[in-house]
């Protein structure tokens, strides 16, 4: 992508598109099963007396977000009968994932914990599968739906409906509880899925026929290659379209700079989930209040983060990807030095104020990016499966990384943990660099637009 020649008026009007503007209703969609599987169900099964050592027993539900590339192949190639003629290939598994999750979400609203605990897992497990297939599919959408260019300010849309939809699973769902009780809590969040229904079935579908026939040819050669010409079961052979073909079209596309890619693609966040985890405890131990976590961290926090979500959907339509990639991956990186001073000042509201607002802004900015980054990496014969690949990638390296905090805090204190989580934030701006070099050097789209 070359660098645009649009105002800042005329770049801040994308938002307003109607492709570009739904992305905040499925954003919403995407965001409001999250925590009811999580900080809020722990809320709710603790209310009823429910142990702690079986609360931590459903953070394992959490591992469904992390393996949705096992069925995203289905989501790609798999026709629901009816629907998919109906609604078209995107919309129609949308719609299922989403009625999925507010029939998972009633279910749990009619459920008492003390009495059908298994039965609660089951249905939290229902609604964390519908809810990863539901995301796989929004990606893909939003891949498919508009221009490249455009990617960055559908990922600041999509953003804000999501964060604004951890407000209301999170804060709303517990208000609702405390003036109500828990069942009309889970069964107004079931209703809210009407959001991302009414959306789904008002957006256009996207034009696959360009990228079917491409698929076609390159599934029938790989087929071809991998089963040879004889016969062969068509499990066999729906498993190497399916499966097979979206990661070696891939490596066919890019060559061994894939591994490059991949490699980005997994330490670029390893910075941010390292900082998250140990952010709350840090807050505590440094002496602010839990109002003064939830005032300036949670609402304050919110606004900086949409602030610099759109920031980044905007600076990508005037000026490409990969130069603005390179200033989130350094943002990211050099706001955990700001964290490792305020260990030092103390419970500073003002300072606090400050720390999380260059940190908000720029996770925000950097997110924005790099979804934006990550989606130009796909093909759209394969959008789904492709995009859940980096999807899992990008998470899976920090949260492992992100184990060892709590060793490395009780063992040298915040502030040293903090500039360690700067340092290994350094790699990925050396890497989102030499990407920038490399396509500039080189001109090849393969390496990103820029």
């Amino acid at each position: 992508m070359q660098e645009q020649t649009l105002t800042w008026g005329q770049a801040l009007r994308i938002y307003l598109k109607p492709r570009v503007l739904v992305m905040f209703f499925l954003g919403f969609s995407a965001g409001l099963p999250y925590l009811l599987v999580f900080t809020t169900l722990t809320a709710w099964l603790r209310d009823y007396g429910v142990s702690r050592t079986a609360i931590g027993f459903f953070a394992w539900v959490g591992i469904t977000y992390s393996i949705k590339v096992l069925w995203a192949p289905v989501i790609d190639t798999v026709r629901l009968p009816l629907l998919t003629r109906w609604l078209g290939k995107r919309r129609s598994w949308m719609l299922v994932a989403q009625l999925g999750i507010a029939a998972g979400l009633f279910g749990l609203s009619q459920v008492n914990p003390q009495l059908a605990l298994t039965q609660v897992a089951l249905l939290c497990l229902w609604v964390a599968f519908s809810s990863a297939t539901q995301d796989v599919v929004i990606d893909a959408y939003r891949i498919e739906a508009v221009l490249p260019e455009y990617q960055g300010a559908m990922a600041a849309n999509y953003i804000a409906g999501y964060r604004v939809a951890l407000l209301v699973a999170g804060a709303g769902a517990l208000y609702v509880a405390e003036w109500g009780n828990w069942s009309i809590s889970y069964m107004s969040m079931a209703m809210l899925m009407g959001v991302g229904i009414i959306a789904t079935l008002l957006i256009a579908e996207p034009d696959h026929a360009r990228v079917k026939r491409e698929a076609e040819v390159f599934q029938h050669a790989w087929v071809d290659r991998v089963l040879g010409g004889g016969d062969h079961s068509r499990l066999w052979e729906w498993f190497v379209r399916a499966v097979c073909c979206p990661f070696l079209e891939f490596f066919q596309r890019n060559g061994r700079f894939a591994l490059v890619l991949l490699l980005f693609v997994g330490i670029f966040r390893l910075s941010d989930i390292a900082m998250g985890i140990m952010a709350y405890p840090f807050y505590l131990d440094l002496g602010f209040s839990k109002t003064d976590i939830a005032e300036i961290g949670k609402i304050f926090g919110f606004f900086c983060t949409v602030a610099g979500a759109y920031l980044g959907g905007v600076i990508v339509l005037r000026y490409g990807i990969l130069r603005p990639l390179i200033v989130g991956a350094a943002m990211a990186a050099a706001t955990n030095l700001l964290f490792a001073h305020l260990a030092q000042v103390g419970p500073d509201r003002a300072w606090l104020a400050v720390v999380i607002s260059a940190d908000n802004i720029s996770g925000g900015f950097a997110n924005a990016v790099f979804i934006a980054y990550i989606s130009s990496l796909t093909n759209q014969a394969y959008t789904a499966t492709q995009y859940a690949l980096f999807n899992s990638l990008m998470t899976l390296p920090g949260k492992f990384i992100s184990g060892f905090s709590g060793m490395v805090v009780d063992a040298q204190g915040y502030s040293v943990y903090f500039i360690y989580v700067a340092i290994i934030g350094t790699p990925a701006i050396l890497l989102a660099i030499y990407l920038w070099w490399r396509d500039k050097r080189t001109g090849e789209s393969g390496a990103g637009p820029g």
